[in-house]
């Protein structure tokens, strides 16, 4: 399950964050490390995109793997990185916050040959619905939730990231 404190972005903002305009109702998308502006143009705008299609969130932090990796230890227990994390807020309380480590994101987009800006809106409308209440770690979750994303990400434009895709210069999935 994932963490239920924003207390963890308190004092996130730093010296090098810059925050972006915030349109009104929709999330703040708060940039902690600058290179997520050179891996994905637009950043800011996608992430504020995915995350308003899949209901929402109070803030979106692009961050690096460093401090995910703390992030993840402290409130999973788990020491390593992950490409998106989730604080729900108190009950009662809109909002909620996804947080995406640069490097991972990174990795995975090219491990899958997906563009950075399709795998950082994915890792959006998944947050966004974690924070929603979705979840998958049963098998017919899992299934929903995708099933979810991928309509999302149809909407959005984003190719559908549990479909097989063709091989460059190949002649497609076998």
């Amino acid at each position: 399950m994932e963490p239920r404190s924003r207390s963890s972005l308190a004092g996130a903002k730093s010296a090098d964050c810059e925050a972006a305009e915030i349109p009104a109702g929709a999330p703040e998308i708060i940039v902690i490390d600058a290179r997520w502006r050179r891996l994905v143009p637009g950043a800011e705008r996608i992430a504020r995109r995915a995350a308003a299609a899949a209901g929402g969130a109070g803030s979106v932090v692009l961050d690096r793997d460093l401090r995910v990796r703390h992030l993840n230890a402290r409130h999973r227990g788990r020491n390593r990185p992950t490409n998106v994390l989730t604080f729900e807020t108190p009950a009662g309380m809109p909002g909620g916050d996804i947080v995406l480590a640069l490097e991972t994101v990174r990795r995975e987009a090219l491990s899958a040959t997906r563009r950075p800006a399709h795998h950082l809106a994915h890792l959006v409308v998944h947050g966004a619905l974690h924070l929603r209440g979705h979840d998958h770690h049963l098998a017919g979750e899992a299934r929903r939730m995708e099933m979810r994303e991928a309509r999302i990400l149809h909407r959005l434009r984003v190719p559908n990231p549990w479909k097989p895709r063709p091989v460059p210069g190949g002649t497609g999935p076998r």
